[in-house]
């Protein structure tokens, strides 16, 4: 069975970079970054990658049905036991859909769900701070952190009452966050 764990987190959190040196650490361990996932269809350039860029470049969600594809793919996929993916879900819709797919999946179970804090001035100094390309721009950064913060409430609580939230203070060094991180997922696998 696979062990799934999702982590979430405004963007400029670090999410993708702790789960990427939690994974290093481990041979048991996966990370995927939906964003990669979507890079790397896009880079492809194929028709499912031109619907893609034509929602992520203007820092808009994938449609659902897409995204379901990509992660359900990636987890089964898997060479190893456990499953990090960081940027999920990012909508109420997403979660809902992906609780509905494990509900029938005996083959992956949901372990928890982790979700890197920081404040929005933090992530926008970290997002515009690093302008790694034409999708950080003030506008695009806005549009994300509301795109991320307005289902921010309902994914907390849903997974609250699932026993499986656990928060993270992400305004810490790298190596505080990834510690404690790696721990908690240690801790449950």
């Amino acid at each position: 069975m696979k062990k799934l764990f999702l982590i979430i987190g405004a963007p400029g959190s670090g999410k993708t970079t702790d789960a990427e040196l939690i994974a290093e650490k481990h041979t048991t361990i996966t990370h995927y970054s939906t964003g990669d996932m979507f890079r790397a269809e896009v880079a492809s350039g194929s028709e499912r990658g031109q619907i893609i860029d034509s929602y992520v470049s203007k820092g808009n969600l994938v449609p659902i049905d897409i995204v379901i594809e990509t992660i359900v793919g990636a987890i089964k996929n898997a060479p190893t036991p456990i499953v990090v993916i960081d940027g999920y879900p990012r909508s109420n819709e997403q979660m809902i859909e992906l609780d509905k797919y494990l509900a029938t999946e005996s083959s992956v179970e949901l372990v928890n769900t982790i979700e890197v804090e920081v404040s929005e001035e933090v992530a926008r100094d970290r997002v515009l701070g690093r302008a790694r390309g034409a999708d950080d721009n003030v506008e695009v950064f806005n549009n994300r952190m509301k795109v991320y913060t307005e289902p921010l409430a309902d994914i907390q609580e849903f997974y609250t009452q699932k026993g499986i939230l656990k928060k993270i203070n992400g305004e810490r060094t790298i190596e505080e966050i990834v510690n404690e991180m790696d721990a908690f997922i240690q801790s449950r696998i």
